[in-house]
């Protein structure tokens, strides 16, 4: 049996209409739920039918093969023509004009419901949890697989329902429901640290690194020479301050310094000369020191001639007993 020419038959509720978003009528308050408008004829078959209170309906785009479910708002569209939420039509892939079948259900009330915002900037509003059962006031049932959508603050958040229960479509209108939340779409894990090298043997080393580098200060240092300008018997062992401080101090004369670099420049030059260098000569020019040693030299040679004859026995001049 049909009803005035619609289509209507039996008795249950099934039309196909034109659907077009919110926008096209003076209705903005529909964005923020999933109750749809439709025309007066519809509300003539379901006033003539026996169904259950709050009523419900099915869409299925059959193109796409995408099915969701919403409630009713007014019945003032213009006939052939249902006007929805433009958030439902993405859930759907509908554009504008496209054909929808609509068909009236009766959903389970809900015991459990799973959501996922696709941003964590949901997560960050002061009180989320009374931002969303505000929101959901507005709404009829929840479908698996959709997204609804939460405006706030003047911008808008998507939710993925992720799971129901007891069914796939639920009814959440005056019915204690639980509410889970999956981490955001764009949540990301921070990074573990490697295992290999933790992070405190590494700062270690990298402090240990730069500590070796650089260069510490060792008083009495260096290489050892002689006073008299001879090689050394043994190269002394590299050793700490305190060790080459006393290995050093008994080649050094009574009272005098460590040789410099230029004394030391000066004790080489003399070495190649085969000449002996003392202490007391370590100040001054070499010219200096060849003067003063030629001068010994010639002190050394004098006494040298001018030494007394050796004593011998029963020599010198007779003398007689008598006078």
């Amino acid at each position: 049996m049909f009803f005035d020419g619609y289509g209507y038959h039996g008795t249950s509720f099934e039309q196909t209409y034109r659907c077009y978003p919110a926008s096209f009528i003076e209705k903005p308050q529909i964005e923020s739920g999933d109750k749809i408008i439709m025309p007066p004829s519809a509300l003539d078959r379901l006033a003539s039918l026996h169904i259950d209170y709050p009523m419900l309906f099915e869409l299925q785009n059959d193109a796409a093969e995408r099915v969701s479910h919403c409630g009713v708002l007014e019945f003032i569209a213009e006939e052939g023509m249902i006007y929805m939420p433009y958030w439902m039509m993405e859930n759907l892939l509908l554009q504008e004009g496209d054909t929808v079948r609509v068909k009236n259900v009766t959903l389970p009330k809900g015991k459990y419901v799973k959501l996922q915002p696709h941003t964590k900037d949901f997560l960050d509003i002061s009180n989320p949890k009374a931002i969303l059962e505000t929101t959901l006031r507005n709404y009829s049932c929840l479908t698996t697989g959709d997204s609804i959508m939460v405006a706030y603050n003047n911008k808008k958040y998507y939710i993925d329902i992720i799971e129901t229960k007891p069914s796939n479509a639920i009814s959440i209108i005056e019915t204690d429901c639980e509410v889970d939340f999956a981490p955001p779409l764009d949540y990301k894990e921070p990074e573990k640290p490697v295992a290999s090298v933790p992070p405190s043997k590494a700062t270690s080393q990298a402090e240990e690194v730069p500590a070796e580098t650089e260069p510490k200060f060792n008083p009495f240092t260096g290489a050892g020479r002689r006073l008299d300008g001879k090689p050394l018997s043994y190269q002394p062992p590299p050793a700490s301050s305190s060790s080459v401080s006393k290995d050093k101090q008994p080649a050094v004369a009574d009272g005098s310094r460590q040789p410099s670099l230029g004394s030391s420049l000066q004790n080489t030059a003399r070495k190649s000369q085969g000449k002996l260098v003392f202490g007391s000569n370590t100040g001054r020019t070499p010219k200096e020191t060849q003067r003063e040693e030629s001068g010994k030299e010639t002190k050394q040679e004098q006494p040298e001639k001018k030494e007394e004859p050796k004593f011998q026995a029963f020599t010198g001049k007779k003398y007689s007993l008598k006078g």
